[in-house]
């Protein structure tokens, strides 16, 4: 009799979250063959060799993979000791280009190091991340203070500056600002700061984009100019409007179900850096609408799965670190695909684990690494 009133005993173990990793291999692995797809034909022209972009995309993903794995198995609260160094690091290899960087199509914005390129600006965003856990972390309920936000979302300002001075890339510069500006905005309970820059952001954006017009272009250079053709591209379509309206011809030719895998006809040299920021209208023209809404769905995956992550994260730093990843994965895929479809002005976003670049995929595997690195100080019992 007396077992029947004894506590049953459960066994814990460390959570592992199998569809989060199942709906990034598949992002891999639709990237990979979407970039095929998309960069044969260019491969060909240009270096004699369709296989040119996959291999090295192939060979970075294999080395994020590696990557992923170590930082996964890694304890996460050991990178906050090293937030000051990730933070420098970063800055670091910013600085580097301005004596040292190379350019490409017209930016100088890679590194190169023993015949591989880094862009700095993909290191920077992953420093921000685990810099600004630690500082939100050490503010505390000062954050909830004007003083306090100020601190957190100003120690990005420096790099976000450098990002644009140097690489004069304005988009990776949106980016780490949005990063750092999601991060405060989870831990914060006084949402007035953030309605008000919104607000005044707009406000600002609004009144650039009037004196472009009222100007027709000359205020702010090609920025001004990719404006205007972001306003009205059959206008430029000959110039900075010419990128624009053949990603949309790609869009609209793909229907519902698109033309299907490999039969794009806008990436036979007519969509300029087709396999880079404009990849997402090609997986429209092959893959149609509905092609389309699955990438959104496996991304939308993504940032659930990662959701439940920071909900049972063991301490705050944890949570901020998946925090600042799934900033980093929407604001590049709203921008992007925002892009090609003309809703903002045309800026160089890469979609994430799909267009072409190492530098991207290694840092968003990293990323991922943290992830399940916070998932493993999780503990789940077992029936």
């Amino acid at each position: 009799m007396a077992d029947r009133f004894t506590l049953k005993k459960y066994s814990t173990s460390r959570f592992f979250d199998s569809t989060l990793m199942l709906t990034v291999i598949l992002l891999i692995i639709f990237g990979l063959v979407v970039l095929y797809s998309v960069s044969s034909y260019e491969a060909s022209v240009t270096f004699n060799d369709p296989t040119y972009y996959f291999r090295k995309q192939a060979i970075s993903t294999v080395v994020g993979l590696v990557v992923m794995f170590v930082v996964a198995i890694t304890p996460y609260r050991l990178w906050e000791r090293f937030w000051g160094l990730a933070y420098i690091f970063a800055m670091g290899l910013l600085f580097l280009i301005i004596p040292f960087g190379y350019e490409a199509n017209g930016a100088k914005r890679w590194l190169r190091f023993m015949g591989t390129s880094i862009q700095p600006a993909e290191v920077a965003k992953l420093a921000i991340i685990i810099s600004l856990a630690h500082i939100v972390c050490r503010l505390g309920n000062a954050i909830t203070t004007w003083k306090g936000f100020f601190i957190a979302v100003g120690s990005s300002v420096p790099m976000v500056i450098a990002i644009y001075v140097i690489t004069r890339n304005l988009s990776s510069a949106i980016i780490v600002f949005g990063i750092a500006f999601i991060m405060c905005f989870v831990v914060s309970t006084d949402y007035k700061k953030f309605v008000l820059m919104t607000l005044f952001g707009a406000a600002v954006t609004a009144l650039m984009v009037y004196v472009v017009v009222q100007n027709k272009g000359a205020a702010m250079g090609f920025r001004g100019e990719r404006i205007l053709a972001w306003l009205d591209p059959n206008a430029y379509a000959s110039g900075k409007g010419f990128q624009t309206l053949q990603a949309l011809y790609a869009i609209g030719s793909g229907g519902m179900f698109g033309k299907g895998i490999g039969q794009s006809m806008q990436k036979l040299g007519f969509l300029p850096e087709a396999q880079n920021d404009m990849i997402f209208s090609i997986i429209c023209e092959e893959l149609g609408f509905f092609g389309a809404l699955c990438v959104i769905a496996l991304f939308l995956m993504l940032l659930w799965r990662c959701m439940v992550t920071v909900n049972n994260a063991t301490d705050m730093f944890g949570a901020l670190l998946v925090v600042g990843f799934m900033g980093h994965i929407a604001i590049q895929v709203i921008l992007n695909i925002a892009v090609v479809t003309n809703t903002i002005p045309n800026t160089g976003i890469s979609l994430p684990f799909i267009s072409y670049g190492g530098s991207s995929v290694v840092a968003l595997l990293f990323e991922v690494g943290l992830v399940f690195s916070v998932q493993r100080g999780i503990t789940v019992r077992d029936s």
